[in-house]
């Protein structure tokens, strides 16, 4: 699966940034009136290089490389159309503060740009078209789980994924060769107690291989699938199996060092928006400026989190409840605070501490946690890492207040906990960017 994702990512890219270069040349074209001279081109090439590297960027962090998001035609052209407006605003911003020597780019881009857009959205409706009807990996699924269920289901609604499941299995059985070649099945997934049983595992080894069948454990295809672990069918062993490396050393190094620049940056538009703040939040209602409240931190250590207040003064004076999505406790500039993230600015000078870094699994509140970890299994775990300002579960998951949200934001921490890294760091980080201009434009 992730090489056939690859592959199509790849080819989602290079018609991308063909696309660029053909709207490019017909802008050209256009402006002057007569057949592109190398000359014209290449004194185009390096402005126009760096727009399009700019404009793949967009797209990435827009999601539009993500093959297993395009859950419809609609709403790769929502997000298409929405990274286009970004594009077009960023590159006439860089065009007009950094103006070229010799060429005349604002022109050229307006063409480009209208060349581009229709291009673009046509080439992603033939894309979508030919995904849905590629070939695809015949699969057959061993165990009965409501996951089951919710992976057969998703890939059947998710065509582009490229996986057609064909058969479920509830457990051995002795004519899994003869299922194998009269239905073409090309993948078998199985669940952790059919892999692990002997009875399992011969059959597999005996029966599936020979035939060339590639053979799959459940949480892992689950986990490539979803982007988040299959909570209710892990155990003390697939966590021994898969967290064995706790403490990554130079990673942590590395993460506490982007942490630090990061902070120290963005501390100085932030000590600037601090009056502004303040006097708003004032003059709006009674109470301090900023709020504290403890959050439970790595190996369970508690820390003060601060923050701008947006709620009434004495919001919690019955007690620590979650803050519902049109929570009538938040002020009205309090409102504005969260929409646009500034709320949580503060936050910096808990990253530069070293209780809170920009990345990892959101900090909860004492009182949620012991809560948690009485009802939910293995809650404890996402505090083996420091916590974060964000995390893979903020950016794929809606804002929850529940045991039930607990459970399924779990799951993606426990996917992050299990693949952090510098690469799955930077595209949390960059994509809760976007997730925050989305927010405030709202």
């Amino acid at each position: 699966m992730a090489f056939t994702n690859r592959l199509k990512t790849t080819i989602l890219l290079t018609g991308d940034l063909a696309l660029f270069y053909l709207s490019l040349y017909l802008a050209l074209l256009l402006r002057y009136q007569s057949p592109v001279s190398e000359k014209i081109w290449s004194a185009h090439q390096i402005p126009f290089f760096c727009i399009h590297l700019l404009w793949l960027f967009i797209f990435y962090i827009n999601n539009l490389y993500e093959i297993k998001t395009f859950s419809s035609l609609k709403i790769i052209i929502k997000r298409a159309t929405h990274a286009l407006t970004i594009m077009a605003v960023l590159a006439a911003l860089i065009f007009y503060l950094l103006p070229g020597a010799g060429i005349a780019p604002k022109t050229i881009l307006f063409i480009d740009i209208i060349i581009l857009a229709p291009l673009l959205i046509l080439w992603r409706k033939t894309f979508w078209s030919l995904a849905k009807k590629g070939s695809k990996t015949k699969t057959l699924f061993f165990g009965n789980s409501k996951e089951v269920e919710e992976t057969v289901t998703h890939l059947k609604e998710n065509a582009q994924i490229g996986y057609e499941p064909t058969i479920v299995l509830s457990g051995v059985d002795k004519n899994l060769p003869d299922l194998i070649k009269q239905y073409g099945i090309q993948l078998i997934v199985a669940s952790e107690n059919i892999m692990r049983s002997p009875e399992g595992a011969k059959m597999f080894y005996e029966q599936a291989l020979p035939l060339g069948v590639s053979i799959m454990g459940f949480p892992d295809f689950y986990e490539i699938i979803f982007g988040k672990i299959p909570l209710s069918m892990v155990n003390e062993i697939w966590f021994l199996e898969n967290l064995r490396e706790i403490n990554k050393k130079s990673f942590e190094m590395m993460k506490r060092m982007f942490d630090v620049t990061g902070a120290a940056l963005l501390g100085l538009p932030t000590l600037f928006l601090i009056p502004f703040a303040a006097l708003a939040i004032k003059i709006n209602s009674n109470g301090p400026v900023f709020y504290k409240h403890e959050r439970v931190g790595k190996n369970g250590k508690i820390f003060k989190i601060i923050k701008f207040r947006s709620m009434i003064k004495d919001a919690e004076k019955n007690g620590a409840v979650w803050a519902a999505t049109k929570d009538k406790r938040i002020t009205k500039v309090g409102s504005i605070l969260r929409k646009t993230r500034i709320d949580e600015l503060p936050q910096l000078w808990n990253i530069l501490k070293g209780e809170l870094s920009f990345v990892g699994p959101r900090p909860e509140r004492p009182e949620f946690v012991k809560t948690l970890e009485e009802k939910i299994p293995h809650y404890s775990i996402r505090h083996l890492v420091k916590p974060g300002a964000s995390g893979w579960a903020q950016i794929n998951y809606p804002y929850g207040a529940s045991v039930e949200d607990a459970i399924k934001k779990l799951q993606y921490d426990l996917y992050y906990i299990k693949n952090r890294s510098v690469t799955l760091d930077l595209s949390i980080f960059l994509k809760t960017t976007m997730v925050m201009l989305r927010s405030a434009g709202r």
